[in-house]
């Protein structure tokens, strides 16, 4: 296995780059303090702008993907690319302007540059409606419902073409998440219920696990690029378990209602909601993918699941709800 020495990463200032970032820092940090391991890391963290006294990278390249010829020379010199940053929101055009035409412009820049490997970091909403019941990777043909969605399946194209290991995890939690613990919240003070009992499966994974998972694959551990892997904890998450453990740690309220998911959604809509149906069907029905295959061929122990993380973030997800 080659050791890689410098290392690109976008998104590093987001909520799953951060974490990426600073599991790659305490690995470079151990290989300083060891100096007789592997060659030192270089980390060098590509984005719009670069934060204030943050030692974690030993580089800052300022470029936004919504700007290709902005990233021109971003990956001079590297190894390894570890491609992390998206736009998620309504807006088709902006969506694929960063996950389509921005991810292409990279992994140019990344094979011009002869960079030996790349992580690309996609979702598994790419699959649409479920219910999903344990499928392996593309066992259901993907088709995406949303902006940000469809973009990122798009993205995975020219991800693909370069040599990229690509990822689809599934709902990301942990502090800094603003998407899947907010939108829980939403939902639950609007309906005051926990729809279908929390019957449903969810492939979920704490943000620190799958950092860890980013950082190994990063590190040249695992499978050859060119390929597509879920990337959640191996054991699906009921919705009760979910709300149960967050309800326990004071994050969200307590309910004590059973309703169906049809009177659910009136009540989302008496409430004006501003959960969707499709994002509320994520969590009221089975929504899980056969991730195990990338932690065996990683190499990297899944840890004991990502309510297990709560304690950890409570106190940040508290904070973050109390302020919105």
């Amino acid at each position: 296995m080659t050791v890689p020495q410098r290392l690109v990463i976008t998104g590093a200032t987001g909520f799953i780059g951060s974490a990426v970032l600073t599991e790659l820092a305490r690995i470079r940090d151990a290989r300083e303090r060891g100096r007789s391991g592997p060659p030192r890391l270089s980390l060098r963290a590509v984005g719009r702008a670069a934060p204030e006294a943050d030692g974690r990278a030993d580089e800052w390249c300022q470029a936004d993907l919504s700007e290709p010829g902005s990233l021109r020379g971003c990956c001079d010199g590297a190894d390894v690319l570890v491609h992390l940053a998206s736009r998620i929101g309504s807006d088709e055009e902006e969506c694929a302007a960063v996950n389509v035409t921005g991810a292409a412009a990279l992994m140019a820049e990344a094979q011009k540059a002869g960079v030996r490997r790349i992580v690309h970091l996609s979702t598994s909403a790419v699959y649409g409606q479920g219910p999903h019941r344990g499928i392996a990777v593309d066992a259901v043909v993907p088709a995406p419902l949303s902006p940000a969605s469809r973009t990122r399946l798009a993205g995975e194209g020219p991800a693909l073409a370069a040599g990229a290991v690509v990822l689809r995890p599934g709902l990301v939690i942990g502090s800094g998440d603003r998407w899947v613990v907010p939108a829980l919240e939403q939902l639950l003070a609007a309906t005051g219920a926990l729809w279908g009992g929390g019957r449903a499966l969810l492939s979920v994974v704490a943000v620190g696990d799958l950092a860890r998972l980013i950082a190994r694959l990063a590190l040249g551990h695992g499978p050859e690029g060119g390929t597509v892997w879920h990337a959640s904890h191996p054991v699906p998450v009921r919705a009760a378990e979910l709300v149960g453990a967050l309800t326990e740690w004071g994050v969200l309220p307590e309910v004590g209602e059973d309703v169906s998911e049809a009177e659910c959604l009136e009540r989302m809509a008496a409430a004006g909601c501003p959960v969707s149906p499709r994002q509320f069907r994520l969590v009221s029905q089975d929504h899980w993918y056969d991730s195990a295959p990338v932690w065996a061929a990683a190499g990297c122990s899944p840890g004991p699941g990502a309510l297990a993380c709560l304690d950890e973030a409570a106190l940040w997800y508290r904070e973050y709800l109390r302020r919105g």
